[in-house]
């Protein structure tokens, strides 16, 4: 009996390993079994018994490395020795945690670490918008992109779409080198940052190419309607008012949109408000909408960041104390 298993192209290397070894170890696993991997095409030849087995088992093996996005020789062995068909669903360095968001490339547990990264969670759950506020370095951006590759992951919904509003940019914009997208790729990098430590680089431009996950400067949301998506707008502190008032009314049916933002790193000219600020002051009252405010004590980079943080607020609350004192 022979059988073609055709796997999601974007998966196809990571499946296979390096140099085909996954397939090699999968043949002396079954040595009965004729393996002939093609492209995204896996045949399988054996008895209608050996087929059967082997293509449940790679089931798993497939459905394993969606989940973790790893696939080790031992990660095999276990799989097609265990006769539990919700093996994969197992990781035995973290069973009972409620914190992990998702595994990202090569296994990297992405979770909740603070009270209020662990809020953000809950919060995405209850409501269909939420703002995160909070200094750099508590998380914001890194747990909502991980929220929106498990809802992607989930099939909860179609696309992901990320954008920032390129305020630095400016009239020089036309003055940096290439084209549209090489002049906006810059303000946009950290975003391709955390994506590239929740996929496969692969499965990564795959999604890239066919628009499943979008980046895109703010102003080319205008006119949109977001359905079935997870939206999330960064450094919206740096949009203007009726930028994010065009933001927030591009939602469609079946999107959860995740805007985050740091208050005290304004980039706007003097002569425009922060629609982050207004935000906070207008919307915080509409049932669906949460508001989560981060600090310090969630700053998760190097111990340093939080020191700095602490000595700019200082130093903030020293100028605004002598001004007040002048006046």
């Amino acid at each position: 009996m022979e059988k073609v298993i055709i796997i999601d192209p974007a998966l196809a290397v990571g499946i296979y390993g390096k140099n085909n070894r996954n397939i090699d170890l999968l043949r002396n696993i079954y040595p009965t079994i004729k393996l002939t991997a093609r492209g995204n095409e896996l045949k399988v030849a054996g008895t209608e018994e050996e087929v059967k087995t082997f293509s449940s088992r790679f089931e798993l093996l497939t459905a394993y490395y969606e989940h973790f996005e790893r696939l080790t020789e031992t990660d095999i062995i276990n799989i097609t020795a265990n006769e539990d068909e919700h093996f994969y669903l197992l990781d035995k360095d973290n069973m009972g945690s409620n914190d992990i968001i998702l595994h990202g490339r090569e296994g990297k547990i992405i979770k909740a670490i603070t009270p209020n990264q662990k809020k953000l969670v809950k919060a995405l759950g209850d409501n269909d918008m939420v703002f995160a506020i909070g200094p750099a370095g508590t998380g914001k951006t890194y747990t909502s992109v991980a929220l929106a590759v498990r809802a992607l992951k989930n099939k909860q919904i179609k696309r992901i779409i990320l954008t920032r509003p390129a305020v630095e940019a400016g009239e020089n914009l036309g003055f940096l080198p290439g084209d549209l997208r090489d002049k906006l790729d810059p303000y946009l990098q950290p975003l391709y940052d955390a994506l590239r430590d929740m996929m496969p680089m692969t499965k990564l431009l795959a999604y890239l190419e066919d628009k499943t996950i979008e980046i895109a400067p703010l102003a080319f949301m205008r006119g949109r309607t977001l359905d079935n998506a997870y939206v999330i707008l960064d450094e919206a502190q740096n949009a203007t008012e009726s930028q994010l008032k065009m933001f927030l009314t591009r939602m469609g049916k079946n999107a959860k949109f995740f805007i985050t933002g740091d208050i005290t790193q304004v980039d706007l000219p003097r002569h425009q408000s922060s629609g982050l600020i207004q935000a906070g002051k207008i919307l915080r009252n509409i049932k669906g909408i949460e508001f989560i405010y981060l600090d310090n004590s969630d700053v998760v980079r190097h111990h340093l960041v939080t020191k700095i943080i602490q000595c700019y607020e200082k130093w903030e609350e020293g100028k605004s104390k002598n001004s007040d004192q002048i006046q």
